[in-house]
């Protein structure tokens, strides 16, 4: 492209040498290094096995299907789940690993946030980056796993705008091709990136005052169409497959608008005050018949009018205003997200939003009278670094998280199943009961809750007890293979063999990868007296889950019982290696290897397994 002769805009800055930017990127990843080192060994939470690769996607195939079959990953982010990918395949399941990255990230993301605003001659450049680097609110990007997919897009977002700007100044083809080529990672990796089209716009008319319609306009418009339909997949997905619709999302055109509104003070508040961060907020109640709830839009109105008179004076306000809302808008309650069942904000959702609020808070600290210019931005810099710390200290395992959310609201019924989850997962069903009965007083039709108290009332002796809640959860969510199972399980144990099964062959009919349906069905088959009809499950299962001891058991059994030994050995050898201190393993592999003629390697075991279990010696 020939160059064209440009608007009179902002002067430009020269872009610092590449030695500035790597100290600036150094010292950033070091001191967000320590702000985040509470979190840096810190265990999956919740969600982020939802994200880090699942076995049947860690292949080769599985990569391609990542890319080329929506549905296989919680969210079609298919560059986001490459990445989890790739890390999986250099650490596996190792949380440090995935930590480092993050922090990797946010800083990269932070050094880029600097370089673009030195590029728009932005005053204070680098103390907005470091503000953004540091401030508590993007602890939840930053240290939950998950997240990964907010520091990624992030970087590459600001990636295609630096690109952007090249472009803007040059007209290089090469430099709008690479900017293209980011924003379409960007929108494959998160498509709240969407809103850069926009945000250009917005930085062209607040450098000249004007938008060309030739050099501003038609150059993004091709963005405009990629981020639309970005949008409009996601949309889709997050309604139809992730389940954002109905009774939780029925809000009326005048609620959406009394909802953002209260969203935009509320990101700007957390953003001046950092204090209480809560990683479930309350879910407030909003009604457009209630006069007080309208007082934030008008609020925001009357900002906006002020913001548009001051401009007259200097447009930068009336930027930030807008970089800040458009930045929002997919999450200020227009378009149903799944989050909005728990709460209508969440500290990540303005991960993005925030840059535009430091941008103007670098500029405002740098124009302050020395040494003030100094000592303030080093002094709030310093205290983020402190909140952050602290904040980021709560995401280290999933009861610390969930325990500190409680404190904060005790009526996030989130944190009380996650909570009770823990516990039932665990075993520790009466420390589960609680929570999970919470979970019901705040939420009466949850299906998964009643799933939940369903089995902890099962694993406590009481299924009687367990029926009803269970009957419920079906009659609420008929293909909630769950609750099937859970069923079936209460069913066999009040008794009720056939019932019982009938629950299972559902559970496995409507979920054939679902581990603990195989297993109990193979189980119930097995008792019955139909051990080969079982064997087929008791397999997948162990197909399912290879580092599932109780499976490797129970499909060694089965083969056992058939006389087929020397196809049961290799599980009964699996299901000890795996837990070498299970007297049951020992025992059954010493069977085995004497139906097999190795009595002098079964007598090791069955001493071993008496060691274990005394009650097994013979009397």
């Amino acid at each position: 492209m020939t160059r064209r002769p440009r608007p009179a805009e902002s002067p430009a800055v020269p872009g610092p040498g590449g030695w500035t930017v790597a100290a600036f990127f150094g010292l950033f990843l070091l001191a967000a290094l320590a702000a985040y080192a509470p979190a840096l060994k810190g265990e999956f939470l919740w969600d982020d096995l939802g994200h880090v690769t699942h076995p049947a996607l860690q292949s080769w195939s599985g990569l391609l299907r990542i890319w080329f079959e929506p549905g296989v990953t919680q969210q079609y982010y298919p560059l986001l789940h490459s990445a989890f990918w790739f890390e999986h395949r250099l650490w596996g399941d190792a949380t440090p690993g995935y930590h480092l990255v993050n922090v990797l990230l946010h800083a990269t993301a932070a050094t880029l946030f600097g370089l673009l605003l030195r590029r728009l001659a932005v005053p204070g450049a680098w103390i907005a980056a470091a503000l953004f680097l540091l401030h508590p609110v993007g602890v939840e990007s930053v240290a939950w796993i998950c997240e990964q997919k907010n520091t990624l897009s992030l970087v590459l977002y600001l990636g295609a705008a630096l690109a952007y700007l090249r472009f803007d100044g040059t007209r290089s083809s090469r430099a709008y091709a690479l900017a293209t080529g980011l924003f379409v990672l960007a929108l494959l990796t998160k498509t709240v990136t969407a809103t850069l089209p926009g945000a250009l716009l917005v930085l062209a008319w607040w450098r000249r005052g004007k938008l060309s319609w030739r050099s501003d306009v038609l150059p993004v418009l091709p963005w405009f169409a990629l981020g639309a339909a970005g949008g409009l997949f996601t949309a889709h997905f997050e309604r139809v497959l992730i389940g954002a619709q109905g009774a939780d999302f029925a809000l009326s055109a005048a609620d959406r608008l009394v909802l953002s509104g209260r969203v935009f003070w509320f990101y700007l508040g957390k953003l001046a005050w950092p204090a209480d961060l809560i990683f479930v907020y309350p879910r407030w109640h909003i009604d457009a018949a209630t006069w007080w709830q309208w007082l934030f839009p008008l609020a925001g109105l009357a900002l906006l009018g002020g913001l548009v008179w001051w401009s007259r004076r200097s447009r930068a306000p009336l930027a930030v205003a807008l970089l800040f809302a458009g930045s929002l808008f997919p999450v200020m309650g227009f378009v149903n997200v799944y989050p909005f069942v728990f709460s209508y904000v969440a500290d990540h959702f303005q991960y993005l939003a925030s840059l535009a609020v430091f941008a103007l808070a670098g500029a405002a600290l740098s124009r302050l009278p020395r040494p003030g210019a100094i000592i303030a931005p080093v002094l709030l810099a310093g205290l983020f670094g402190v909140l952050t710390w602290n904040q980021a200290a709560q995401y280290r395992d999933n009861v610390t998280l969930y325990e500190t959310t409680l404190r904060r609201n005790p009526d996030a019924w989130l944190a009380h199943h996650n909570l009770a989850t823990l516990h039932s997962d665990g075993g520790r069903y009466a420390e589960a009961l609680p929570h999970i009965e919470r979970t019901l007083a705040l939420r009466p039709d949850y299906p998964e809750a009643l799933a939940m108290l369903g089995n902890v009332l099962t694993q406590l002796g009481r299924p009687g007890e367990a029926l009803l809640p269970l009957e419920r959860a079906v009659r609420l969510q008929p293909r909630y293979a769950e609750a099937h199972n859970n069923l079936g399980a209460a069913l066999m144990a009040l008794g009720r063999p056939d019932e019982g099964r009938a629950r299972f062959e559902q559970a496995v009919q409507l979920q054939p990868d679902y581990v603990s349906a195989q297993l109990n069905l193979g189980q119930a088959l097995a008792t019955a007296g139909r051990v080969k009809e079982a064997t087929p499950h008791f397999a997948q299962g162990v197909q399912l889950d290879p580092g599932n001891s109780a499976a490797r058991l129970q499909l060694g059994t089965a083969l056992a019982m058939q006389a087929r030994y020397a196809d049961a050995l290799p599980h009964f050898e699996a299901a000890l290696e795996l837990d070498p201190e299970s007297a049951d393993a020992h025992l059954r592999l010493a069977m085995t290897l004497r139906a097999l003629g190795r009595t002098a390697d079964a007598n090791e075991h069955y001493r071993e397994a008496i060691r274990l279990n005394p009650a097994l010696a013979p009397r």
